[in-house]
């Protein structure tokens, strides 16, 4: 069954569709620096609209990414709260499944 509003990705291959505050939570715990250093939030579609990603920063943290080519959003932040980041995507995700 596909995504209702959109699907999480993880460079190791996991694949969520619809995922909570909490699965979220679980992906980008999951992320490290060798082998699963992102994270991407997008439509389950061709040529998604906007997207979200979640990426391991080198210097420790994470950069999130939050595009949307249907207004000017083009937002660029670092975190290094999990909880925080989660929350935020959360928030995020569910004004785009509207």
């Amino acid at each position: 069954m596909a995504a209702d509003y959109y699907c999480a990705d993880s460079e190791s291959g996991d694949h969520i569709d619809d995922p909570s505050e909490d699965a979220l939570f679980m992906l980008i715990s999951e992320l490290n620096g060798t082998d699963n250093t992102f994270v991407v939030i997008q439509p389950d579609e061709d040529d998604p609209a906007w997207f979200a990603s979640v990426a391991v920063l080198d210097e420790g943290g994470y950069e999130i990414v939050r595009r949307d080519t249907s207004t000017p959003e083009h937002n660029v932040a670092i975190e290094t709260s999990i909880d925080r980041i989660a929350g935020d995507l959360n928030k995020w995700l569910a004004a785009r499944a509207s």
